[in-house]
């Protein structure tokens, strides 16, 4: 009997693991009899054989997985290339592994399709299915990837907070700098904090749409007139009209950037053009991780993903990633469906037009209605005596 292995690649999210139980709930409950193992550190372990036996997990170690933030098995960034795709297929071939389940967003995929290719290459069967996962959201056909629902559900709610904060001391400028390197799903999601039209955030800023500082210091000082208290939510990956970063990426590889301080550098620009005092406010991390504020149709969409992926690489399919087909909004309801590899390999999913306003700085009333079901019911028990 074969055996079979998990590996999660990138960034983790608030529900990664709640996919992991998912492959493993399964797994065992499909009578599989070889070893269950997982990459530590994914791609890196994967290269270099540092491999860790799940087999024995037990019902109570996967229920509290699905509520476990980060990645429980590690996971990586490693750079792979033909020699380390070949090492990769070399290792799976010694621990008779052959069946492969690989949880990431696009550049995951990337790496699961070369392993793919490179083992129909050497005639070896080892059949591949990708679980998708991304705060950004960015990954091609499905309708969304998990983490995505959580990570935006932080964003939402904190920024609901902040509004009422700059509301009751309209004094100053506050931007709030949200992750997604070129896709503003995530920066958009901001939009769900307001509870009425003239609630923060009011203005948000995409990496879709060209920044024009110059318009931007316009738009501030007629929301600094209008309201006295301004909420701004900006991406990290916000480009100019050339395609430069506003602010260049302090550090870059191949695949990542970490970006510079966006919401600082706005925050600073207002208060030296503008006169008005602002800060930048950068969650980061804070805001992926989060497990407090995790949407419950993410993790139960992720336990299905990583059901999905396992069911359907235990029947011989090969080449393919789990994703999500949206049968309706209202009701929400999806299927699970299986998607070609290629189709996803570093293919970036960005915020389509019909999702972003007229104005370039704010989104449409049929994202929100996208968007409302997968983060769930807000706290709503807001008052302000006007």
């Amino acid at each position: 009997m074969k055996n079979i292995i998990i590996a999660h690649g990138g960034a983790p999210t608030a529900v990664i693991n709640a996919s992991l139980a998912g492959a493993i709930d399964e797994i065992k409950k499909s009578g599989f009899d070889g070893k269950i193992f997982a990459a530590r550190y994914g791609s890196k372990g994967l290269f270099t054989g540092d491999f860790i036996d799940l087999t024995d997990t037990s019902d109570e170690e996967i229920a509290r997985l699905i509520k476990t933030p980060g990645s429980a098995i590690g996971s990586s960034r490693f750079p792979l290339y033909d020699e380390e795709y070949e090492q990769i297929v070399d290792n799976l071939i010694k621990n008779n592994i052959g069946y492969l389940l690989f949880t990431g967003g696009n550049g995951s995929m990337d790496g699961l399709g070369k392993i793919y290719e490179h083992a129909l290459k050497r005639n070896t069967t080892i059949s591949c299915i990708g679980i998708p996962k991304t705060i950004d959201n960015d990954i091609k056909v499905t309708d969304h990837a998990p983490g995505f629902a959580s990570a935006a559900r932080f964003m939402a709610q904190t920024c609901r907070d902040c509004a009422q904060d700059v509301k009751g001391l309209p004094i100053h400028v506050v931007i709030v700098e949200a992750m997604g390197r070129n896709a503003g799903w995530l920066t958009a999601s901001a939009a769900l904090a307001r509870n009425n039209k003239n609630d923060g955030p009011h203005l948000i800023y995409l990496p879709e749409v060209p920044f024009d500082e110059e318009q931007f210091l316009k738009d501030v000082k007629e929301m600094h007139e209008k309201y006295g208290g301004v909420l701004i939510v900006a991406s990290e990956g916000i480009k100019d009209k050339n395609g430069d970063p506003v602010c260049k990426a302090k550090n870059s590889t191949s695949r990542s950037s970490y970006f510079g301080e966006v919401a600082s550098y706005l925050a600073t620009l207002v208060t030296e053009k503008l006169g008005i005092k602002a800060r930048g406010e950068k969650p980061g991390i804070i805001g992926r991780c989060n497990s407090s504020c995790a949407s419950e149709i993410d993790r139960k969409e992720a336990f299905l993903m990583g059901k999905t992926a396992a069911k359907a690489v235990l029947n011989g399919k090969n080449g393919f990633m789990a994703g999500i087909e949206r049968i309706s909004t209202e009701p929400y309801e999806i299927k699970p469906i299986l998607i070609p590899i290629e189709d996803v390999m570093l293919v970036e999913a960005k915020l389509p037009n019909k999702y972003i306003a007229e104005n370039g700085h704010d989104v449409t009333d049929e994202f929100v209605e996208w968007l409302r079901p997968l983060v769930g019911d807000l706290s709503d028990d807001i008052s302000f005596l006007d």
